[in-house]
């Protein structure tokens, strides 16, 4: 069985969701130190049930095709399986596998209903 492990917030305005967030909930942004602008989210403490997540600039205007949306993240085995099973029962890939690297490859797609949601393989090795 497969667990929602993330969740990410696209934002137009990384500063002013950051503050958005860091006020309402408390919760705390660091920036990721890879290639791309990132920010981890961290949303309590570990010891406390709950999971961590992201902040991202999104991709795009918000004119029907960008990301404006919590997307959670749920771990597989292997990406390219679980996009060739997504594709059998009726969804669609709408952002193609990635590299996150030294964390894993991320892909992201869409359910029967239209949903976005993000399957990640861990592997440290991805680059």
């Amino acid at each position: 069985m497969s667990r929602v492990v993330h969740f990410e917030i696209h934002a137009g305005n990384c500063p002013r969701a950051i503050a958005f967030y860091s006020a309402l909930f408390g919760w705390e942004f660091t920036r990721w130190d890879g290639p791309q602008e990132y920010w981890v989210i961290r949303t309590g403490p570990a010891s406390e049930p709950g999971i961590d997540g992201g902040l991202v600039p999104r991709r795009g205007e918000i004119d029907g095709q960008a990301v404006i949306a919590y997307v959670c993240t749920i771990e597989v085995q292997a990406v390219d399986e679980a996009l060739a099973k997504i594709a059998t029962l009726g969804g669609q890939t709408v952002v193609p596998k990635m590299a996150l690297p030294s964390v894993g490859w991320l892909a992201y797609a869409k359910d029967t209903e239209g949903n976005i949601f993000g399957v990640m393989q861990p592997d440290p090795t991805a680059a």
